[in-house]
């Protein structure tokens, strides 16, 4: 018998196109690959992490003693300055003109007294040779006691105008750092307007704002971690204070910390605060990408028995930490889908163990 080979050609043609068919139906049926992690109990720490900045422990405010308009500002923000250091220079015109007319005062007190003395000693010169009376020779040492006391008292008033002129010299009361200067050059001062704010060189703390919503669970005494920004430093530190009045403006509450001497820790440095608020311990995480609904009713996809999705309602810790904390609704070993927008539930799958 006879097989023509346009039949067979034929054939395989049919037979090839059956295989290409079945393995596509066998493709687009097949259940896709979705990446999952197996739940585990890791020891993690219950952690705020807060961006603080260094400040001294000791702040003063400096303000003038009189008011007047500022001529010169002798130092800047940043800038660190001895005690008794001049800071600014304030106009004081009626007590500069003040202190002139004292010291002209003085200058006419030393010139009568002058005259007074050589009057003495012309009366007494006369009262030797007897052409003077005592009585002459008495008045003129009377008037030289006179204009000599007008002399000291002259130079009192003096020194005091000097004295209080200078007060319109602002210095700084100790050895400190400038943190803050508000005020500009012309500007009119009063007594109560602050001109520097000053920190003490000696001695310094971390002062950070923490928000209103995880505030309440800090205490003295709790241990943190720093490190300055962009250093890879690491420093122990502890709460030491916990501001109970709450930034309308900002929801924020401030909390100060103690730390271990560092010479890059310097005033007005930033740090990264890791407060240890629970040690660690074993708890049940998972990828916060991992969440659906995380807000309103989170739950988890995972891998059940038969590779078929499904969803389950979980109770996560409100805490802000990079990997959701898992209270209930989630044993260990179980498989976690870390794609959950690209499956549903009840869809089977083919799970791979992400790395």
């Amino acid at each position: 018998m006879k097989v023509s080979r346009k039949g067979v050609g034929a054939g395989l043609i049919v037979v090839a196109a059956g295989i290409v068919i079945v393995l596509a139906l066998f493709l687009l049926n097949r259940p896709p690959q979705t990446l999952v992690r197996p739940a585990e109990a890791e020891p993690t720490e219950r952690v705020l992490a807060v961006v603080g900045r260094i400040r001294p422990i000791e702040r003063v405010e400096v303000r003038p003693v009189y008011p007047g308009q500022v001529v010169r500002l002798l130092r800047d923000e940043g800038e660190a300055v001895a005690a008794g250091e001049p800071l600014a220079v304030i106009r004081g015109a009626v007590e500069a003109a003040q202190a002139r007319a004292d010291e002209a005062r003085v200058e006419a007190a030393r010139a009568a007294a002058a005259e007074a003395a050589q009057s003495y000693e012309r009366t007494r010169t006369l009262f030797e040779r007897g052409f003077a009376a005592r009585a002459a020779l008495d008045q003129a040492q009377a008037q030289l006691r006179t204009a000599q006391a007008e002399v000291a008292a002259a130079r009192a008033t003096a020194r005091a105008s000097a004295e209080r002129t200078e007060e319109f010299v602002v210095r700084a009361p100790t050895d400190s750092l400038i943190l803050a200067r508000p005020i500009d050059p012309g500007q009119v001062v009063a007594t109560t307007t602050t001109l520097f704010e000053l920190g003490a060189t000696a001695g310094s703390e971390i002062e950070a704002e923490v928000d209103e919503a995880y505030g309440g669970v800090l205490r003295p005494g709790m241990a943190a971690r720093i490190s300055p920004t962009g250093s890879r430093l690491i420093l122990d530190a502890q709460v030491t204070e916990v501001s109970p009045r709450i930034d309308a403006s900002t929801g924020g509450r401030f909390v100060r910390l103690s730390h271990q001497a560092h010479p890059e820790l310097v005033p007005g440095r930033s740090v990264d605060v890791t407060i240890i608020v629970e040690a660690a311990q074993p708890r049940l995480l998972a990828p916060r990408q991992a969440l659906v609904d995380p807000t309103v009713a989170p739950k988890l996809y995972v891998a059940g028995a038969d590779d078929r999705v499904e969803a389950r309602p979980v109770k996560i810790d409100d805490w802000p930490s990079s990997a959701a904390i898992i209270l209930d609704g989630l044993a260990a070993g179980e498989r976690v889908i870390l794609n959950p927008a690209k499956v549903e539930p009840g869809q089977r799958i083919r799970p791979v163990t992400a790395p």
